[in-house]
């Protein structure tokens, strides 16, 4: 197993968790009336790892993120799933929410259904084991401790590896059937199910069966 792997990092060429289109989920191309912003989510990244005085080594220490893959993720090189923002969230003492929205602070946002954007888990091109699409359910909503999406995952034939990261997710089954593996449990969750789980245990959400699963998943997570 390869060091990235084996740590829980997956950029663009592995793929275990939510977020991959990070800056596109985020809103940062700009809704109306809004200036878009100037930094992508990993020169935000960069320049707040700089002001705390922290190098790529220390933060690598922290997350257990190898340097290599942190400096792609800096350089727009590669593109973070959620798990990854997790940990790089906590090591830099910033929420979530703070690292990756868009626009303003505002005390509420509205996601119309025509506002929400479609974002493929994987490059169309990429052969994988499963993909999925999802949607970002409160993207202009800074300094936020949840990372609310709608996700609907597709079953497309080779295994997976688990994941974790620290926090927690709530997940809604609304269409399909789901497969929840969480450490040695596996779950089969029918619409109307719904599972919580610290997400420090290793886990995988994948449809049960043929088909597609459409989900609400909540992801919590603090700074360390």
């Amino acid at each position: 197993m390869d060091e990235g792997k084996k740590n829980g990092y997956v950029g663009t060429r592995q793929e275990n968790d939510f977020l991959a289109g990070v800056d596109a989920v985020a809103g940062n191309k700009a809704a109306a009336g809004e200036k878009a912003p100037d930094l992508s989510v990993g020169q935000r990244v960069a320049q707040v790892r700089q002001e705390k005085g922290l190098s790529l080594e220390d933060v690598a220490k922290r997350t257990e993120i190898p340097v290599e893959a942190l400096r792609e993720i800096e350089s727009g090189e590669a593109n973070p799933p959620l798990g990854v923002l997790v940990k790089l969230g906590k090591a830099l003492d910033m929420k979530l929410g703070t690292l990756i929205a868009s626009g303003e602070d505002r005390p509420y946002t509205v996601v119309r259904v025509s506002e929400r954007q479609d974002m493929s888990r994987y490059p169309h091109t990429r052969e994988t084991s499963y993909g999925y699409s999802y949607q970002a359910l409160a993207p202009r909503k800074r300094n936020r401790n949840m990372e609310p999406f709608l996700v609907t995952l597709r079953t497309t034939g080779k295994p997976v590896e688990p994941s974790s990261h620290d926090g927690q997710e709530f997940i809604f089954v609304l269409d399909g059937a789901l497969e929840a593996i969480v450490g040695d449990a596996v779950e089969v969750l029918e619409p109307g199910d719904s599972i919580y789980y610290d997400s420090s245990m290793p886990h995988l959400l994948r449809p049960h069966g043929p088909g597609t699963a459409t989900i609400v998943a909540v992801i919590y997570s603090q700074p360390r």
